[in-house]
Parts: C-alpha cells; sequence; structure tokens
C-alpha cells in the first residue's frame, strides 16, 4: 500500500533534519524536500538536498527563489519602509510567504496529502508557514513536528539526532539558531536567551565591529526609479544585485547591527539580534527620498498604513486581503518616488546627507529665508486665525463658563502633592512595599484634578 506524501519545508539545519526521520519514523509518510535559495548563507544546497537524499526522502527539489523573492516581496516591503515595532527591517517574515507559496506548488506537483514544517510551538514562523498555506490551498493538512513531539530542547534534538543517524550542524557548544535570507540575518537561543549579557562577536558575520570598521567614512549614491534602487554610485545594477553590494559596504563599516526585545504574535516577549546592513541602509535612502517627493498629507496617513503593512506581514497575513489592499496603496505612492539618494557609511552608522529628485516638492523660494525668499509672510496672519479658530472658540467658552482650559494646572492643585507629606520625595528602602504610597499619590492626584 502506497503511503501518504508530505512536502517539507527543508533547510538542513537541525529542527528540519529530525523533522525528516521524525516523519518518516513516526508518521510513515513519504517525504518530499523543498529547499528555498532565498539568499540565505549556505555551503552548497545541492550538499543539503544530497543530505535529503540519504536520508531517504522520495525527492529533494532546490529552487533558486531570489530573483522572486526581491521582486515580489522585497520590493513591496521597501515600498512599506517596513520596520516591525519601528525597530528592524522584517527578515524571516518575508521569505516564509515566498516559501509556501513553493510548498504548496509542491504539494500539487507530487499529490501530496501533508506539508510539514519545522517551527517551534512559540515562535511566529508558525503561524506564517501555515496561515500562507491555509490561504493558498485550504485542502492541505499541516503537520508540526515539534509541536508534537517530546524533544523539549535543543540538546535533546541533537541527541535524538544522533541516536538516528541525522546529520546536524548543530552543537550544544553552539546552540545559536540562525535565520537568514536576501534582507538579512536573524539570531537567536543560547546566551542570547538572557536580555543582559552582550551578544558576543561571533553571531555576527555579515558586520563588523563598528570598533574596527575604517577610519575614513564612504559615500555611496543610490538611484531610485519608481520606488526601486537601480544605482550605485552610477553604475546600474539590479535591485538583487543592489541588495547583494550594499550588505558588502554597509556592512564593512559595521552598521546594521540591531538587538532588541521583540513582541512576538504569539504573546511572548523576546530577545532578538539581527544583521540587516543593506535593508536598513535600503530603507533609510528611500525614506529619505519620499520626505523629498511625496505630498504632506500623503506621507503622513502612509506612516499608519507602514505600520499596519509591516504588522500584517509580521503576523503571517501574506496573502490576507487587507495587505493586499495596503500594497495597493503604496504601490501609488510609488509612481513620482525617483531620483538619487547620498548616504555616508561610518563606525557603525549609516547618514542620508543628500537627496535630489526631479519630482521633488522641496521649492528653494519657499524653503530659503535669504532675499530670494518668495513665501508671503504676510498670509500667514489669516493662516494662523483660520488655522486656530476652533480651539479658540473652545478656549473663550471654557473660560466665560469659568473652567480652566488645563484642568491638571499647578495654580490650581491643592492637594497633597502640591502641599504635604508628598512635597519631598519619601525615602523608600529596597524591598520596601511602596503600594500604600502609590494608592495616596494616586488619590491625591485625582482629588486634585476634581478640585480643579
Amino acid at each position: 500500500m502506497a503511503k501518504d506524501k508530505v512536502v517539507l519545508a527543508y533547510s538542513g539545519g537541525l529542527d528540519t533534519s529530525v523533522c525528516l526521520k521524525w516523519l518518516q519514523d513516526e508518521k510513515n509518510l513519504d517525504v518530499i524536500a523543498v529547499v528555498g535559495d532565498v539568499g540565505q548563507e549556505h555551503d552548497g544546497l545541492e550538499q543539503i538536498k544530497q543530505k535529503a537524499l540519504d536520508l531517504g526522502v522520495l525527492d529533494c527539489q532546490v529552487v533558486d527563489m531570489r530573483q522572486t523573492f526581491v521582486d515580489d516581496y522585497l520590493s513591496k516591503a521597501l515600498y512599506a519602509n517596513a520596520m516591525y515595532e519601528n525597530k528592524y527591517p522584517l527578515v524571516s517574515a518575508l521569505s516564509r510567504p515566498a516559501i509556501s507559496k513553493h510548498l504548496v506548488d509542491a504539494a500539487h506537483k507530487y499529490g501530496a496529502k501533508y506539508i510539514a514544517h519545522g517551527c517551534t510551538g512559540k515562535g511566529n514562523d508558525q503561524v506564517r508557514f501555515e496561515a500562507s498555506i491555509m490561504m493558498l490551498d485550504p485542502s492541505i493538512e499541516i503537520i508540526a513536528p515539534v509541536r508534537e513531539w517530546d524533544l523539549k530542547t535543543r540538546p535533546e534534538e541533537i541527541d535524538w539526532a544522533k541516536a538516528h543517524g541525522v546529520p546536524v550542524p548543530a552543537t550544544k557548544d553552539n546552540p545559536y539558531s540562525i535565520d537568514d535570507n536576501l534582507w538579512g540575518r536573524a539570531i537567536e537561543c543560547g546566551v542570547l536567551e538572557d536580555p543582559w549579557c552582550e551578544p558576543p562577536s561571533d553571531i555576527y558575520t555579515m558586520t563588523v565591529d563598528p570598533a574596527d570598521a575604517p577610519d575614513e567614512p564612504e559615500y555611496v549614491e543610490i538611484k531610485f526609479s519608481k520606488g526601486i534602487p537601480y544605482s550605485l554610485n552610477d553604475k546600474q545594477m539590479s535591485f538583487l544585485g543592489i541588495i547583494l553590494e550594499l550588505n558588502k559596504i554597509a556592512g564593512s563599516h559595521g552598521f546594521g547591527r540591531i538587538d532588541m526585545i521583540e513582541n512576538r504574535l504569539v504573546g511572548v516577549k523576546s530577545r532578538e539580534c539581527y544583521e540587516v546592513p543593506g535593508a536598513l541602509a535600503l530603507i533609510e535612502a528611500h525614506k529619505a527620498l519620499e520626505d523629498l517627493c511625496l505630498e504632506r498629507e500623503v506621507l503622513h496617513y502612509k506612516l499608519g498604513i507602514e505600520q499596519s503593512w509591516a504588522n500584517a506581514v509580521y503576523n503571517g497575513l501574506w496573502f490576507s486581503p487587507l495587505k493586499e489592499a495596503l500594497d495597493a496603496f503604496l504601490a501609488s505612492t510609488q509612481q513620482c518616488l525617483s531620483g538619487t539618494v547620498k548616504v555616508k557609511f561610518f563606525k557603525g552608522s549609516c547618514t542620508v546627507v543628500g537627496r535630489k529628485s526631479s519630482y521633488s516638492l522641496y521649492d528653494y523660494a519657499l524653503a530659503t529665508y535669504d532675499a530670494d525668499d518668495a513665501f508671503d509672510h504676510g498670509a500667514a496672519k489669516g493662516f494662523i486665525d483660520l488655522h486656530t479658530l476652533s480651539a479658540k472658540t473652545w478656549a473663550s467658552n471654557r473660560r466665560q463658563e469659568g473652567a480652566s482650559a488645563d484642568v491638571f494646572s499647578a495654580e490650581k492643585a491643592q492637594g497633597p502633592l502640591k502641599k504635604g507629606k508628598y512635597e519631598t520625595v519619601p525615602e523608600i528602602a529596597e524591598g520596601d512595599d511602596c503600594s500604600d504610597i502609590v494608592e495616596e499619590a494616586e488619590q491625591a492626584m485625582y482629588g486634585a484634578a476634581v478640585k480643579a
């Protein structure tokens, strides 16, 4: 009797290597491994393929997804200046839907009933893979071995792999979990799980220590057409080529390291370290060009759209109708976003130092304070009168009714916070229970506000 088939998102790392063998032994399934090249570091994807074949898979597909990843995913991320929690460019969240699409295609090709992934039960990627797969083909069943098996720690996985003849790259002395692609690297686990511990230097591969970076700055000019970069220092290149080159340039100057506490979708705070030299530099340059070319209200409104877009993608909703609608808005803002941005890399920093565009909305005659000033200063008085008319009417009404415009005015506050025992800060020893002090202070503030 023929076995059911499962398509496995395979990287050759610890989790997916153990998953492959586990699916064969515990689920009695024929495995089709899919290895996606999204620009990650590797010693050769053919070696990873051979490893999967040696483990007895039915087939192993090695798919070069880099150009599709750039054209269909990273371009949209750049339109959105996508920064989750306004801190870091999305890395794994961008590659997961791209990989998921190929997994679904492979499932259709081989007639597989299942798709499997190696994500943990408290991470974000499980949501991204499964949500993407469900939106592309709801009929496919999903298996998440890491959520099912009783291997609770990475050392236990390493021991299991050795016992079952599965070669893995991780060791108990090098326990980091790495996920990387063209847009950057995500590093976690090991000593990084202590948020007080400074990241060891050995976790970084794309960036030098800023202290060891060159003592002279390097200037780079990036040309954009409709929001997409196409030239570095007057050398025309593909978007893919520019990402690769900027990763080298920015990384050589120690730019692009991020160490943050991140709010995962599942509700866990996690310490994450990232290397995103090229991505972060491109986003900084792209934002600078938008400052020059986008009309004020569009630019201001776009800030909220960018956060909504980043949240949706981070949360695994790449193929959702909301994300699709946001893409349409963002694409419309890029129609006239063409020009050149000059950035300076120096000792871990990337600074925009120049920008120009034929679509620039910057008017020297309006902006200058010199003799060429064309701004109508006489119009300012009427503008201010109309701009403040509503608030002025409100303030006048409150004063006529005897109410203060500032309900928390210090002059009105006569409670204990103004005078009395809280005029000076009480001495508090370490370990003291301060709940009574906090409660009295809150009551005093409330009483002062009401009295005012």
